[in-house]
C-alpha cells in the first residue's frame, strides 16, 4: 500500500508541474510581437518570433489554436494608470447642461 501511495504522490506532482510551466502565459513572448489591445495572436511553440502568426480578433485565434500553440491576449498587456479618481465618460458632463440660476 506504501508504493502504491508514492507513486500516486509523485505522479500528482508530475502532472502539476507540468500544468503550472503550461500556464506561465506570454512572458516569453517579446515586448514587439505582443498584439495590440483588443485582439489576440496565436503563438506557437519552437517558432521564432519573426515567424509567428499575425494578430488577429480573439474568437478567430481561439479556434484556430493548433495543439502546439496558445493564445496571446493583447489585453493582458495593457499599462493601467495609477488613477483612482477617474470619472466615467458618460458621467462627465451630466450636470453641465443643466441651466445655471
Amino acid at each position: 500500500m506504501s508504493f502504491r501511495s508514492t507513486f500516486l504522490a509523485l505522479a500528482c506532482t508530475a502532472a502539476l508541474a507540468g500544468t503550472a510551466h503550461a500556464q506561465k502565459g506570454g512572458d516569453d513572448v517579446p515586448k514587439a510581437y505582443r498584439p495590440p489591445p483588443g485582439m489576440c495572436r496565436i503563438w506557437l511553440d519552437k517558432v521564432p518570433p519573426k515567424q509567428q502568426p499575425a494578430p488577429t480578433d480573439c474568437p478567430t485565434a481561439v479556434r484556430n489554436r493548433p495543439a502546439n500553440g496558445r493564445v496571446i491576449f493583447g489585453d493582458d498587456y495593457v499599462e493601467k494608470s495609477d488613477k483612482g479618481d477617474k470619472e466615467l465618460p458618460f458621467l462627465k458632463k451630466f450636470g453641465d447642461d443643466r441651466k445655471k440660476p
